[in-house]
């Protein structure tokens, strides 16, 4: 049984630790609003997602007043998009259309952003997931709350390489078409592989086909709590080092239980999962990249990085799989560069590279997020990072994801602002060797050996 009591004991961890419960989500099936009017659809999700969600902002606040502890973003993902609208939807603008809507029914819900403007194509694309694709710029540029993820690879299937072409391309034209805010439509689009079907998180969550037809998932976030517990440990042994982080991923996931089962209830929604994800703010005091340091690092960046890293994440699922039944979504540790001061501090000073996240993100959560890099750079060189992530979460049986910002009339040395939890961001380097016969091959990275598991 998890009481009030366990929540006052974490005050302190919310008044001088950044302790937060980062987003309640309430994810929504749509399959039910299929059909083959446009217009029709439109109005079904529209009115599904106002009707269900219609309280989620009030019952967050009314919660986080109660327990004193902050709760961040409301949220909804919705099932992916590409299937819903796969029979209304004759042309990429016929998406979009339902973009505005979901927009729309956010706005009126009063949450911070709405995902699933999604597609899963990591063995081929049907020709309403291209549609959808392909109109993802003109979606994040005429909307403010739509998320937009597209799963391109699994460990089952291998690494849809005409997928990763094409959202190279993507990328590049909503960098364009959002040029005038800092190419910003690219922070709202996320390529993965391996997407879990739980995760609340930003920009690559939806609304799994195998989830009830409402649920309620928590992603709780608490590193500057670890970075504060760490400092009462300073030289002593791992073995000590890690108790420490367990002991406190366990208290800040269940705080987390306790908010999901609370939402859960008021909103008369089941309960779905807690993602206990080390997601870091601009503030201060709020970074992954300090606790890199109080582990022993001059710098995130330096030699040992990607061990220390490492320690983290496992010590954090297994501290926050012993304080609830469902922990799922992304639970670790997040390396969002531009969400992160110390991650921002650490490309600054030159201790942190492109490549070198690249190798932290086997270990890690995710993947290459939220970097900034210069306009000009190829759109076959970011199909050629997406694809070298996917491999990571290819052949590791993780998710991986790439979050990647190329801004227009931006490069390396200048700074981009995106305002809010995006931060800002250094405009990192990017290898400028040619890639586009790589990627310009048609058809599919086959999955590796280790798939073949039955």
């Amino acid at each position: 049984m998890i009481n009030i009591f366990e929540v006052n004991e974490t005050n302190k961890m919310v008044e001088q630790e950044n302790l937060d419960v980062r987003t309640i989500t309430m994810g929504i099936s749509l399959l039910d609003c299929a059909g083959t009017d446009l217009k029709t659809v439109s109005g079904k999700i529209y009115d599904k997602v106002t009707l269900l969600a219609k309280d989620l902002v009030a019952t967050g606040e009314a919660i986080a007043t109660e327990f004193g502890v902050p709760i961040v973003n409301k949220r909804i993902s919705v099932t992916p998009v590409s299937l819903v609208g796969a029979s209304a939807c004759k042309t990429p603008s016929d998406y979009a259309f339902l973009a505005k809507t979901l927009d729309r029914a956010a706005r009126q819900v009063g949450v911070n952003f709405i995902g699933g403007y999604s597609a899963i194509v990591s063995k081929g694309m049907a020709q309403s997931d291209e549609m959808l694709i392909r109109s993802i710029p003109e979606a994040l540029s005429e909307t403010d709350l739509i998320c937009s993820s597209v799963n391109v690879g699994s460990t089952k299937t291998g690494i849809n390489m005409d997928a990763v072409r094409l959202m190279g391309e993507i990328i590049k034209e909503t960098a364009m078409r959002t040029k005038d805010s800092d190419s910003l439509g690219c922070a709202k689009l996320v390529v993965l592989c391996n997407a879990p079907d739980d995760n609340p998180f930003m920009a690559g969550a939806f609304h799994g086909i195998s989830e009830e037809d409402a649920v309620i998932n928590v992603g709780v976030s608490g590193p500057g709590v670890v970075k504060y517990a760490l400092e009462h440990v300073r030289g002593e042994s791992f073995e000590v080092l890690c108790e420490m982080i367990k002991r406190t991923a366990f208290k800040i996931t269940r705080v987390g239980q306790l908010v999901a089962q609370e939402a859960s209830r008021r909103l008369n929604v089941p309960f779905g999962i807690i993602d206990l994800s080390l997601a870091p703010t601009p503030a201060v005091g709020d970074s992954v990249a300090e606790i890199l340091q109080e582990i022993g690092l001059e710098k995130a960046g330096a030699p040992g990085t990607t061990a220390a890293l490492a320690l983290l994440n496992d010590q954090v699922k297994k501290g926050g799989v012993m304080a609830s039944s469902y922990v799922g979504g992304l639970s670790g540790a997040f390396i969002p560069v531009s969400e992160d001061q110390g991650m921002i501090d650490a490309v600054a000073s030159g201790s942190l590279t492109l490549e070198k996240l690249e190798a932290m993100t086997c270990v890690c959560s995710v993947g290459l997020d939220m970097i900034a890099i210069p306009g000009n750079t190829a759109a076959s060189t970011i199909s050629g990072i997406i694809a070298d992530e996917a491999a990571i979460g290819m052949v590791n049986q993780k998710t991986t994801a790439v979050r990647i910002i190329p801004v227009v009339g931006k490069d390396v040395g200048d700074t981009v602002e995106f305002g809010g939890l995006l931060g800002y961001a250094p405009v990192m380097p990017v290898n400028r060797f040619d890639c586009s016969a790589f990627v310009g091959r048609t058809g599919r990275i086959p999955a590796p050996i280790h798939s073949f598991k039955n």
